[in-house]
């Protein structure tokens, strides 16, 4: 969600020597300073007008769109999977042979709610875990790394917490970093990190078999 200027970012100091009279102090979490009066007048107007602005338009209006680095199309190419086991539908971040971010939206229609739960909604771990392996093999079928998609399978995790149910309607966000690459063993090892918003929701390591030289 874009911000104003000020929101939640800029916060008064009291300085350690005596104040000077008509000497205000404003300091950003960036480490700028403002101690010019008109200047400080004009910065706290423009949050004040900023804010407002924000919170007049329309809720829908408010919330930008995930950017785009592989649409689904893209994500096909390079991932074996199909329905119902594509679990990524989006890739909004990405460095090849380091790390990508993606997104699979959680919606009622997914095949797993009749069963999981019929009364309450949650994704299953396991296929959180899964989801988050597919965002690895994103990372791993790349000419930079030398993965092979015919040899390529999930090989262990360790270390999986499970922090908050994800429930229909929400956007799991999925973080996946190479920690290290054996090429002549055709194992790596990955960190991966789920979120819905600002929460963990998931965590864990991640072994991946790439297929050996």
């Amino acid at each position: 969600m874009a911000r104003s200027p000020c929101s939640a970012i800029y916060q008064a100091t009291l300085p350690s020597a005596p104040p000077v009279p008509g000497r205000l102090s404003i300091r950003p979490c960036c480490g700028l300073a403002l101690t010019n009066p008109a200047a400080a007048r004009r910065l706290v107007t423009q949050c004040t007008v900023g804010d407002k602005a924000e919170l007049e338009k329309p809720i829908e209006k408010r919330f930008p769109p995930f950017p785009t680095a592989m649409d689904i199309n893209q994500i096909r190419d390079i991932l074996p999977h199909r329905f119902p086991f594509l679990l990524v539908d989006r890739v909004i971040d990405y460095k090849p042979g380091e790390y990508a971010v993606a997104i699979k939206n959680v919606t009622i229609n997914d095949n797993f709610f009749p069963g999981h739960f019929p009364e309450r909604p949650i994704m299953p771990g396991v296929l959180m875990v899964e989801a988050m392996a597919q965002v690895g093999g994103i990372v791993m079928l790349q000419p930079e790394v030398g993965g092979s998609r015919e040899n390529f399978f999930f090989a262990g995790i360790d270390k999986v917490r499970f922090r908050k149910p994800v429930i229909a309607g929400d956007t799991l966000i999925m973080r996946m970093t190479l920690i290290k690459l054996q090429k002549r063993f055709g194992i790596a090892k990955m960190e991966g990190k789920a979120y819905v918003g600002a929460d963990l929701v998931c965590e864990g390591e991640f072994l991946m078999s790439t297929g050996s030289e």
